[in-house]
């Protein structure tokens, strides 16, 4: 197993944890700045406040995309086993 190799396999994981990641990270980046807007225009200054919406959100966020999330990570670990025997050399 060659630098080129292992630099390749690390790249990709980090590839996928960002792709993988975006989605419900997305999702909360959302909700934390309409609830931020909603906060500045009502002069609201509870800290609690975003703490709730992002949460649930977030949980139908990862019901919505966790089935292609899954599947990503899925494909990435059977590609990465499938060639084992390419990195052991």
């Amino acid at each position: 197993m060659t630098v080129d190799v292992v630099t390749a396999i690390a790249r990709d994981a980090l590839f996928m944890i960002i792709k993988t990641s975006a989605p419900v990270l997305m999702v909360s980046l959302i909700i934390g700045l309409v609830v931020s807007i909603f906060q500045t225009a009502t002069s609201i200054q509870e800290q609690t406040l975003t703490f709730v919406p992002k949460v649930v959100c977030v949980f139908l966020g990862l019901m919505i995309f966790g089935h292609w999330m899954l599947n990503s990570i899925v494909d990435y670990m059977t590609e990465l086993w499938s060639n084992f025997s390419i990195y052991i050399r």
